[in-house]
């Protein structure tokens, strides 16, 4: 076999590959999304979700369906959002597994804690969102609304700012990890990584403001957070790198 024949053979195999993992990502997303339309139901999931802003909306006001369909849709929608977050973990893991082959023993051991820790802080991000930044943002919004405007919202609208604003902070919550594989895997170092700070937070500010609604309370609910999560990945990363390559050094010893 030439060594042409045995590139594409590689290549085809890392292809049926990562085939199998999406797919077997997409299942463990179906099983979820399925278990979630039996119970509590995509109905009772979009009242959830829209509890923020109905709470920030004038007494007895509720939120409005423009589509023919929207009333079915957008709750159906939701309920996959929900089922992809509750899910994260199996998908992330799936991730892992697909670029496991290419490392080493020791790597391969990484694999389990920065699954627990991604799906974990994704999470987190999501619920800091919900919890924390929706109820401020939507009473600051309805606040500034005249006496002649009702603020009626329309779902899929309301849809579509809430999974920006959910993915924008979980993927902000990820910074922790990001840093530490980056010094884990000889990437940039933690001198680097602190030299950069002042343009590190720069940054966090910037993309707030390109990713939030223009107001003050919901950039600095994105902003502030990626800052405070960077400087915890300066802390966690060398202790983690200190901790797994000893253990490396004690198996090559070994």
């Amino acid at each position: 076999m030439t060594d042409q024949a045995a590139g594409e053979e590689t290549f085809i195999s890392h292809l049926i590959e990562l085939r199998d993992r999406l797919v077997k990502a997409s299942i463990g997303i179906a099983i979820a999304c399925a278990v979630l339309m039996f119970w509590p139901g995509p109905s009772r999931i979009y009242d959830f979700l829209a509890a923020p802003m109905i709470a920030a909306l004038p007494v007895g006001s509720k939120m409005i369906a423009t589509g023919v369909i929207a009333p079915f849709l957008v709750p159906m929608k939701v309920t996959l959002l929900i089922a992809f977050i509750l899910s994260l973990p199996w998908v992330f893991y799936q991730m892992w597994a697909f670029v496991a082959p290419g490392l080493y023993a020791h790597e391969k051991r990484l694999v389990l804690p920065l699954v627990i820790s991604s799906s974990v802080l994704f999470i987190l991000g999501v619920a800091f969102c919900y919890f924390f930044v929706f109820g401020r943002v939507f009473h600051f919004i309805a606040a500034f609304a005249p006496n002649s405007i009702a603020v009626t919202p329309d779902i899929e609208n309301y849809l579509d700012f809430v999974m920006s604003m959910c993915l924008a902070f979980g993927a902000t919550f990820e910074v922790p990890v990001v840093v530490v594989i980056l010094v884990r895997m000889g990437i940039v170092s933690i001198e680097k990584l602190r030299s950069i700070r002042p343009y590190a937070i720069v940054g966090a500010f910037v993309i707030a403001a390109v990713v939030t609604p223009p107001d003050v309370v919901s950039q600095l609910s994105l902003a502030l957070p990626m800052c405070l999560l960077f400087e915890l990945g300066l802390f966690v990363a060398p202790i983690f790198a200190r901790a797994t390559q000893r253990r490396e050094e004690e198996e090559t010893a070994s």
